[in-house]
């Protein structure tokens, strides 16, 4: 008598009710990456001002990632993620009201921004902490790739696009979309992901009073998992560096690339195209990752994926012209899709589950903290030794960091692909 063979794993309704959310929340993260510094512009001219819009937008991360990775470990994942979205449809829905009625001034463009980005730091953190939860180990990378595809249509492809258009219309429909949109993302998960998400257990200390000093010492677990880890501390600060160089090559980019005195001399109409050129190469990085771990092992893949991506940005400085830059563009948004989406699975496969919320926020909070650092360097540099100099420094540190992370973390340091 023959017994059948057990059903392979599927991704399962729960998970792709999460990609529909998170889908609906990154095309309004799309539109209001984009609107918020135009509506900026609109209240103020003053470089200082403006760049302070955008620099709130990081100021979450730094503050609460650690706390915010605590909340999320106590809590239940799914009601903590539907929170911030929530909280976040109401917060929109006022900025509309203010944008409506000519009432909104610079100094309450910050204070949403800062908002909203406090609502993001949850929300990210949350989603990360999900999708381990629903669906089978082994199929986390393709789990990542297709979460990180959809999240790249619809904030990239879609969201700068349709914010243009909803400017045009004026700016409460440039805050109301949005604020529509984290609202059904906020339904889609409640709907979708039934019961209760949350990996911490249930014992006296999960129980206990939420005091400052519990709250730290939870904090300081997960900060601590990260700095004892052999694989996840060089890869937390290997991508420290990395996000920082990023910013600071990023920060200049656009003076390299845009106005006719730019080396490359493009257009600020012809610019967005490159960005579109960027994000169709991450969708195609992120449905091909797991294939390329698979072939080459995790490790090789994203050592090998950053280290290639980040020296094909040597190409817009030695040949500055839009063809070579617009393909440098999709092949590193497709090398770098390849390299986060391993880099999340790793990270979701070494970490304890009742720890996955505090680690990401411990490593979030030290990769996105050293952002704005990058960009003032950036800055600095380029005002003094020209905007070559910044680019080839951004891009010579980048390799430095992978070069190193290379050397410190081998395959053979990671568990197998279904443990846990």
């Amino acid at each position: 008598m023959s017994t059948a063979a057990p059903a392979p794993p599927r991704l399962g309704p729960r998970f792709h009710a999460l990609v529909a959310a998170s889908g609906a929340a990154n095309l309004g993260d799309g539109i209001v990456q984009v609107a918020v510094p135009l509506l900026a512009l609109g209240l103020t001219r003053a470089p200082g001002q403006v760049a302070l819009v955008s620099a709130a937008a990081w100021v979450p991360w730094l503050v609460l990632g650690l706390v915010a990775g605590v909340v999320v470990d106590r809590s239940d994942r799914r009601l903590t993620q539907t929170a911030a979205l929530a909280a976040r449809a109401v917060l929109l829905a006022g900025a509309t009201t203010l944008a409506v009625t000519g009432r909104l001034t610079l100094p309450l463009l910050v204070v949403v921004v800062l908002a909203y980005g406090v609502t993001e730091v949850l929300a990210d953190l949350a989603a990360t902490a999900l999708v381990p939860e629903l669906v089978d180990p082994t199929l986390l990378p393709v789990a990542n790739g297709r979460l990180v595809a959809v999240q790249q249509v619809a904030n990239a492809f879609l969201g700068g696009p349709l914010a243009a258009g909803l400017l045009v219309l004026g700016t409460g429909w440039a805050l109301g979309a949005p604020a529509v949109l984290a609202a059904v993302a906020a339904v889609v998960l409640v709907r979708g992901v039934r019961g209760t998400v949350r990996s911490a257990p249930h014992d006296a200390r999960t129980r206990a009073p939420r005091a400052a000093a519990r709250a730290w010492e939870e904090a300081r677990a997960g900060l601590g998992f990260v700095a004892r880890h052999p694989v996840l501390r060089p890869v937390v600060l290997a991508g420290a560096v990395v996000n920082m160089a990023s910013t600071a090559y990023f920060t200049v980019f656009t003076l390299w690339v845009v106005g006719p005195g730019s080396p490359v001399g493009m257009t600020p109409q012809t610019f967005p195209l490159l960005l579109v050129g960027l994000a169709v190469g991450a969708v195609a990085g992120s449905l091909t990752a797991s294939g390329v771990a698979r072939r080459t092992g995790e490790v090789r893949a994203m050592v090998g994926a950053y280290g290639v991506a980040f020296m094909l940005l040597l190409v817009p400085v030695l040949a500055p012209h839009p063809a070579a830059v617009a393909g440098t563009l999709v092949a590193v948004g497709a090398l770098s899709a390849v390299g986060n989406v391993v880099n999340e699975t790793v990270r979701q496969r070494v970490t304890p589950p009742h720890l996955l919320g505090r680690v990401a926020g411990a490593g979030r909070t030290l990769v996105h903290g050293l952002m704005p650092v990058g960009a003032l360097l950036a800055g600095l540099v380029a005002g003094r030794a020209g905007l070559a100099t910044a680019l080839l420094g951004a891009v010579g540190l980048s390799v430095l960091a992978v070069g190193a992370l290379a050397s410190q973390v081998r395959q053979r340091d990671l568990p197998g692909p279904g443990a846990r």
